[in-house]
């Protein structure tokens, strides 16, 4: 078979339904201020805008884990929120999602992540952070190995969302995959540069260009079996799957492939959180039996439809149902 087919496809979003994930990683809060501008401050050269609208999504790693939510699987998030207002919303926004999250941890020293977008219209004009970059202390970091080791046994997969917030210490890291190894478990990551050689063993690594370009201080070959797989073998991963932007993905495999899967974004809107939802992807559909290259492909036509919608979104088994009939199935490429 060299193709998704829409029964092949169907096949794996019934499994979708069996699968259940464990996300580790730097869980935030979204909050979008929406409204109009009509004049310019006399205090300062920037637009005054008049606020109509306000609402607040999940972000970082609580955004891979809407997506796994979105496509039908359950989901289990660990991290650590700050003991503050914002961390409840948080709490209640994963429960309304209906995400577990008894993994969460409460650091008292830190607050909660939380990143503020003032939009005019469809237009961002301003971003103000809350956040804290240091690592979780002693404490907090021993209470999220603890919740790792308690929920991997629970899990089909897992899926480490690091956005350099404290939360994937080198303990921890070691804790996300020792344990799912030890269970049989897939892991894919999505790496940021601190401990960007640290997550050897991992099924799937999911960096972007930028981000192993800084990493390996060094040109990226994505076109270049002998530098993707020499790459693959430095990092200890069992697939490295690099994301390209408007070139698509580069997946080097196990067995010595180099498959190139080129975009399908049929316009760009927004390309926040297209990242989180290629982890996503990639995390259910390995859980539900899919190859690599069908996880990559799948990943690959998810990641098209959300750079389509505005903000942080979320891709459904039907919007992919949708798109693979629209092709007439889906070629895999190197098959």
């Amino acid at each position: 078979m060299d193709r998704i087919t829409p029964e092949r496809l169907d096949s794996l979003l019934d499994a979708f339904r069996d699968v259940r994930v464990l996300v580790v990683g730097d869980v935030m809060l979204d909050v979008y201020l929406r409204g109009g501008a009509s004049r310019i401050s006399p205090e300062a050269p920037v637009p005054v805008v008049r606020v109509h609208e306000e609402w607040v999504a999940l972000g970082g790693a609580a955004n891979v884990a809407a997506n796994v939510v979105a496509l039908g699987a359950r989901c289990t998030v660990v991290g650590c929120v700050g003991d503050d207002a914002e961390g409840e919303k948080l709490r209640r926004a994963f429960e309304a999602t209906g995400i577990s999250a008894t993994g969460l941890v409460v650091a008292r020293e830190r607050p909660t992540t939380v990143k503020t977008r003032v939009l005019v219209r469809y237009q961002q004009v301003a971003r103000y952070d809350r956040e804290s970059e240091s690592d979780a202390d002693a404490e907090t970091e021993a209470a999220l190995v603890d919740a790792v080791q308690r929920h991997a046994a629970e899990v089909d997969a897992v899926a480490a969302e690091d956005y350099n917030k404290g939360v994937l210490t080198a303990p921890v890291i070691a804790a996300t995959l020792g344990r799912s190894r030890a269970h049989g478990h897939p892991v894919v990551v999505d790496p940021k540069a601190r401990f960007f050689f640290d997550y050897a063993g991992a099924t799937v690594f999911k960096p972007n260009l930028s981000e192993l370009a800084a990493a390996l201080r060094a040109p990226v070959h994505p076109d270049d079996p002998q530098w993707m797989q020499t790459t693959r073998t430095r990092l200890g991963c069992d697939n490295l799957l690099l994301t390209l932007g408007e070139d698509g993905m580069a997946l080097a495999t196990a067995d010595g492939q180099l498959l190139r899967v080129p975009a399908v974004a049929r316009s760009v809107y927004d390309v926040s959180g297209a990242g989180d939802t290629v982890t996503a992807v990639v995390t259910v559909a390995l859980a539900a039996g899919a190859s690599s290259a069908e996880a990559a492909v799948l990943a690959n036509h998810a990641a098209g439809i959300e750079v389509g919608k505005a903000g942080v979104a979320t891709v459904s088994p039907d919007e992919l149902r949708a798109v693979v009939h629209e092709h007439h199935g889906t070629r895999v490429p190197g098959t």
